[in-house]
């Protein structure tokens, strides 16, 4: 049985476990698709990924990702994550400064020049969430429709339904679903802090109590928003996030847009490091 080095790291975060937690295979060459979802299944993580040889030759690596139940086109924080580990293990990229992993959405590039890495924006497509799909929500969650500023679906390889609060303490109120209804997978909620908070915003990503609850931070959600209000014109500058509050996480996630790409920041922990047999 092959020897595999792994790496389990916390993403979001500069106060380890108060993240969101990855676990990577950094050598994934050479597992079936079904060994590589059973392990996800069996490390219990939100995420685990498989850093495999590009099949693209403009990429470093290609990166499998999957939960413990499917594979994933795309997720940020273990783009993140694992562009860390792989750099941790001795990985080099081919242009300085910036690391292109190929996944299911195409090729994503981290800037890893900056302070604090940061993943280019995957092209997100923003539709209006049907006024009677956003008050099933509404209504599932107990929110006063009167505290709703705006909704949206955008898609950047996962789909999101997302909502706008009017503040970022209507956000931490809410109390997850209580029904188990597929049609609530992928429910956000964002709303604004008080001027001079250390973050602009609060996220939460909510989804059926059948599958999860809530996710503790979430880098494809927090970048569709992202792209969605700088897009639309409600963001005009940097944007600091926080996520993972109401589970006693302190996910960070820092969001700048230069010409026309949105960036998606965050920092990454190493907390194990070893082997695998696998």
């Amino acid at each position: 049985m092959p020897t595999r080095r792994f790496i389990q790291c916390d993403v979001f975060t500069s106060n380890p476990t108060r993240g969101n937690g990855l676990a990577v295979v950094i050598d994934g060459e050479g597992l079936a698709r079904e060994e590589m979802q059973a392990f996800a299944a069996w490390t219990n993580l939100a995420e685990t990924t498989f850093i495999c040889p590009p099949t693209n030759d403009d990429a470093d690596y290609r990166l499998r990702i999957f939960s413990a139940n499917e594979e994933m086109l795309f997720a940020g924080h273990p783009t993140l994550g694992s562009c860390k580990a792989w750099l941790h293990a001795g990985g080099a990229p081919a242009l300085p400064g910036v690391v292109r992993q190929e996944c299911g959405v195409g090729i994503v590039r981290i800037d890893i020049a900056s302070p604090i890495p940061a993943f280019g924006a995957p092209k997100t497509t923003v539709e209006p969430l049907e006024t009677h799909k956003t008050m099933a929500i509404v209504d599932a969650l107990g929110l006063p429709p009167d505290r709703v500023l705006r909704s949206a679906r955008l898609c950047n390889g996962p789909t999101w339904q997302i909502i706008e609060l009017k503040t970022a303490g209507d956000v931490l109120a809410v109390q997850p679903f209580k029904e188990k209804r597929p049609e609530f997978r992928g429910v956000g909620l964002i709303g604004a802090h008080p001027n001079h908070n250390e973050c602009q915003f609060e996220v939460r990503n909510l989804g059926p109590a059948s599958t999860m609850s809530e996710d503790p931070i979430t880098g494809s959600m927090n970048a569709a928003i992202a792209c969605w209000m700088y897009g639309a014109g409600h963001w005009k500058s940097d944007v600091t996030i926080a996520q993972g509050t109401c589970l006693e996480r302190e996910g960070r996630v820092h969001v700048r847009r230069a010409s026309d790409q949105v960036w998606i920041g965050g920092e990454t922990q190493i907390l194990i490091e070893g082997t695998l047999n696998l």
